[in-house]
């Protein structure tokens, strides 16, 4: 597996994760309300995208974004 790669958009307010090379992107695919599942050519997720993943208070308070890893 590549590096897990996540990225926040502040303008668009949106957080994608990717789990391999964002160049492979083939198609995007709504999985429930805003949140889209990014698939390569043969239908495998690659990644996803969140939508309004900050509320308008907390865009307004967060200089970064908290992000937390457990290995198990």
């Amino acid at each position: 597996m590549d590096k897990l790669k996540v990225y926040y958009d502040r303008k668009g307010n949106s957080l994608s994760v990717w789990f391999t090379d964002p160049k492979k992107e083939f198609v995007c695919e709504e999985a429930d309300d805003d949140v889209i599942l990014v698939k390569d050519r043969r239908g495998r997720v690659i990644g996803f995208e969140r939508l309004n993943f900050l509320s308008p208070k907390q865009q307004k308070q967060h200089e970064s974004i908290p992000v937390e890893v457990q290995m198990v």
